[in-house]
């Protein structure tokens, strides 16, 4: 009924020395800690030690007519080094010898066995040309020779890294090859100057190179009495500015604040019974109360993090999906979840012998695609942002009027989404700060689709001369830890918000502290993007930011 799997095995560095860093011979003995003629030497002394010692004992039993079975303690010493010795000589020569045999079937071996373990060593002397250089300087030989191994199918790609311990010459070879293969030269995308080591096994396979993405700042943002300088990964002109603009008209009316509302990762596995009143049988069984600490405590033995917090479930015929939810520290949280569904499963199979798994993620989670469960029940992290906005800054910052944005917000964001049908979409542009600030610090860009539900609310206070602005969004899913967080550009991008890592005197706060911070960017590009509107200047804005005067010289003439 487990989710199954191959285990991934742990490659090793077989950068010979002899050969520059090529294909050599994956042995074994390359396992141990000293070098092997060292324990070759040590236990064959060891064994002849031991087996002289021995003869000679013996052989003066004999002649004193001493029992053999009668010994002594050098003798048990001396017959468990004999032991150990030819057990390691047997093994080492035994493996040596089979590993010769089968070493051919190397090649065919599955990716998720290489993909997550390879050791990757520093660049060797034989190292690839950067982008600019490869179609106009020959290869080394020995890459060449490597390179048509890929191209004539002697040698899957994504056992490059493995084979040859270096990343970067990994990646550059595999470069080579797709310009060979599709005629097509990849001069525009960087290949040096990324650390190809920090994203093996768990950002991205068959790597080529990276894509350089603008980092811009917007802030301060006061947020809680705080101030942070929002980092954002973007390619869209007026982007930027416009979220720096509403932090500004935020910071002089005095800053927003936020409040977490929940904070839970779900996942929801599918099972399948026999029929729909086994399924109800178990539905039942999960949601009862008496049983939860139960569940609890088999699904908390996954992490020292994980949680479980609740499971609610749905019925669809004979099958069920059961929508677990549990806080995870300051990490994103899909693994952790996942590890500890999988514990629950296992336990409900004794006593549910007809349920069959259909798989670990059933959709009723939802991950990565807009659905009403995560609108209405929220996951990741919940979060309302709200910020009143004096009159003499609407006017003064955001060149509009209070009555003009409520009345904007009403037509646009609330009724305009309706009639649209849309799911969670209430707002002006929440996943274009979303997307940004994911982007930047190393989230999941996919579960931006989620972490933008939004509705915005402007209202008119104070007798109708201020703005109260606020924003909530239910499934802002974001970690600090793990992904792509521990890459140096993301991490740079967290430190600068102060919630680099894990928070070790409270676990889970640097992670609701960054969701808060999305929230409070989403609070000011729609501020911002609102007045825009409200004002005219949509258009005039993105004509003079979003595109070059190259081209709107061009446009002119």
């Amino acid at each position: 009924m487990e989710v199954r799997r191959r285990h991934a095995q742990t490659p090793v560095n077989t950068a010979g020395k002899g050969n520059g860093g090529g294909l050599s011979k994956v042995q074994a003995s390359d396992a141990l800690p000293l070098p092997i003629r060292h324990t070759n030497l040590l236990f064959s002394a060891i064994f002849m030690a031991s087996l002289v010692y021995l003869m000679r004992r013996w052989r003066e039993k004999i002649r004193s007519s001493t029992p053999l079975h009668v010994v002594g303690l050098a003798e048990i010493f001396a017959i468990f080094g004999l032991i150990a010795s030819l057990i390691y000589l047997l093994s080492f020569f035994g493996i040596a010898f089979v590993q010769s045999v089968v070493s051919s079937s190397d090649e065919e071996e599955d990716f998720l066995s290489h993909a997550k373990t390879s050791a990757c060593s520093a660049p060797s002397p034989c190292t690839l040309l950067g982008p600019s250089e490869v179609s106009s300087e020959k290869l080394p030989e020995e890459d060449e020779k490597i390179v048509s191994m890929v191209v004539d199918g002697k040698m899957p790609s994504y056992l490059l890294e493995s084979k040859l311990g270096d990343c970067r010459r990994a990646a550059g070879i595999r470069r080579e090859v797709l310009r060979q293969i599709t005629g097509k030269n990849l001069d525009g995308l960087p290949l040096d100057g990324f650390n190809y080591d920090s994203i093996l096994g768990q950002c991205c396979e068959l790597p080529v190179g990276y894509v350089q993405l603008p980092v811009g700042i917007a802030g301060p943002l006061v947020l809680d009495g705080r101030l942070y300088y929002v980092p954002m990964a973007t390619t869209e002109g007026c982007l930027v500015a416009s979220t720096n603009r509403g932090c500004k008209a935020i910071a002089e009316s005095g800053g927003a604040t936020s409040v977490v509302l929940k904070d839970g990762m779900t996942r929801s596995p599918a099972v399948r019974f026999p029929s729909a009143r086994q399924a109800a049988e178990l539905k039942a069984f999960v949601e009862a109360p008496e049983n939860f600490e139960t569940l609890s405590m088999v699904f908390n033995r996954s992490s020292r993090f994980a949680r479980l917090q609740r499971v609610h479930c749905a019925m669809a015929g004979r099958n069920l999906y059961m929508r677990f939810s549990c806080s995870t520290g300051d990490a994103m949280g899909m693994n952790m979840v996942s590890k500890g569904v999988q514990n629950v499963l296992d336990f409900l199979q004794d006593d549910f012998p007809d349920m069959d798994v259909i798989t670990i993620s059933g959709n009723f989670c939802s991950d990565k695609k807009p659905a009403a469960v995560n609108w209405i029940e929220g996951r990741g992290k919940s979060v309302v942002c709200e910020a009143v906005i004096k009159e003499e800054v609407v006017k003064r910052v955001l060149k509009t009027n209070v009555q003009s944005l409520v009345e904007l917000n009403v037509i646009k964001n609330l009724a305009g989404s309706a009639v649209a049908g849309s799911l969670g979409g209430f707002n002006a542009h929440a996943s274009n700060i979303v997307s940004a600030i994911f982007i930047a610090t190393g989230q999941d860009p996919a579960q931006n689709v989620e972490s933008s539900h939004c509705i915005t609310m402007l209202e008119a206070i104070n007798d109708g001369r201020d703005l109260h602005v606020s924003v909530t969004m239910p499934s802002i899913e974001v970690g600090t830890v793990g992904g792509g967080t521990q890459l140096a550009s993301q991490a740079a991008c967290l430190n600068l918000l102060g919630i680099k890592g894990s928070n070790v005197d409270t676990p889970g706060a640097n992670a609701r502290l960054l969701a808060t911070v999305v929230a409070g960017g989403v609070l000011a590009g729609e501020l911002s993007l609102l007045s825009a509107q409200a004002a005219g200047h949509l258009v005039r804005s993105h004509m003079k930011y979003n595109r070059s005067s190259k081209d709107i010289t061009k446009s002119v003439a």
